[in-house]
């Protein structure tokens, strides 16, 4: 009897590596997205993942929740800041800089995210996780003041910095996304909370790219086959199975296991990128790397006092 709980935290655990390897792999497929217009590759993304969510609750019977007008607002705030704002910085950022720098920049979600907790929770903040976001903090200037040996072609005639600072308000987004749905979740769930947000934030993504002109349906069809299966990846495996594996291993093993392995999360995009795109590294931005996943990894050794077990993914792409 006792093999069986072990043997479940294993597959629980595979499927976290997997997510977090998935999660990585969404800066590789965002950069080979980098010649379509970015709130496009964002509608199409989003797009699959709303309809991957609703087969999901559809075919495992969890179906779909109500929700009331104050809970119908928070949700699309939610899904202004996590999908639509988000979105905007995630694919116009790579856009300008290589897919592992910006990896390692969107590290800083946890960081960020507890010290936003703290300033509007007044939560509890260890010496310990202090540690962490300092690493986290130094890492990050580390890569961002590094250079970048692969910069985007289509940051040709803008300064430097726009890159990093696109990909810096992803950061800012997801923070705000992660910190201010803690009392959606409690009343609908983390999965619900998650797939109504993307509702919100896809209509919005669509709207806003049909009023700019840039929703041409018939462009897919001029798609390199490469494009396709990058679209395919965003909207399906690092959208929609990754928080399906997510949630169900948080509910499996709780948040504070689970959140270990956010840090596989820059290595695989770095690894990827490397191996995918021939992206090169500076020392400066291997050392940064080093300090981020580092700092994760002792943010989070302490986070079963301090996370909550709804609370949403701390990083991801």
């Amino acid at each position: 009897m006792a093999m069986i709980p072990a043997a479940r935290d294993v597959s629980v655990y595979v499927k976290l590596a997997l997510v977090a390897v998935a999660w990585g792999g969404t800066f590789i497929a965002g950069r080979s997205l980098a010649g379509v217009a970015p709130m496009f590759s964002a509608c199409l993304r989003f797009v699959l993942a709303s309809a991957a969510l609703s087969l999901f609750l559809l075919l495992s019977g969890k179906g779909f929740r109500r929700v009331n007008g104050q809970q119908a607002l928070v949700v699309t705030l939610l899904g202004f800041c996590g999908i639509f704002s988000y979105s905007f910085f995630f694919f116009s950022g790579l856009q300008h800089i290589s897919a592992s720098r910006a990896a390692l920049i969107v590290a800083l979600n946890p960081a960020v995210m507890t010290l936003i907790a703290y300033l509007f929770y007044r939560e509890h903040v260890t010496s310990l996780k202090v540690l962490g976001i300092a690493l986290c903090f130094c890492g990050v200037a580390l890569v961002v003041g590094g250079g970048d040996p692969q910069r985007a072609g289509g940051a040709t005639g803008a300064p430097g910095w726009v890159g990093e600072a696109l990909i810096g308000g992803c950061v800012l987004s997801w923070s705000a996304y992660s910190v201010f749905c803690k009392s959606v979740v409690r009343q609908l769930g983390p999965l619900h909370t998650v797939t109504y947000s993307i509702y919100a934030g896809t209509l919005m993504l669509l709207l806003y790219a049909s009023a700019t002109g840039v929703l041409d349906v018939t462009a897919v069809w001029r798609f390199s086959p490469a494009e396709i299966a990058s679209l395919l990846y965003l909207g399906v495996v690092g959208s929609a199975v990754a928080y399906i594996w997510y949630y169900d291993g948080i509910q499996q093993i709780g948040v504070a296991r689970a959140s270990v392995f956010i840090a596989l999360n820059p290595l695989s995009a770095v690894l990827f990128g490397a191996a995918l795109l021939g992206e090169q590294m500076t020392l400066a931005t291997l050392l940064g790397g080093v300090l981020i996943i580092s700092g994760i990894v002792v943010e989070n050794r302490q986070s079963a006092a301090a996370t909550l077990p709804e609370q949403p993914a701390q990083s991801r792409g």
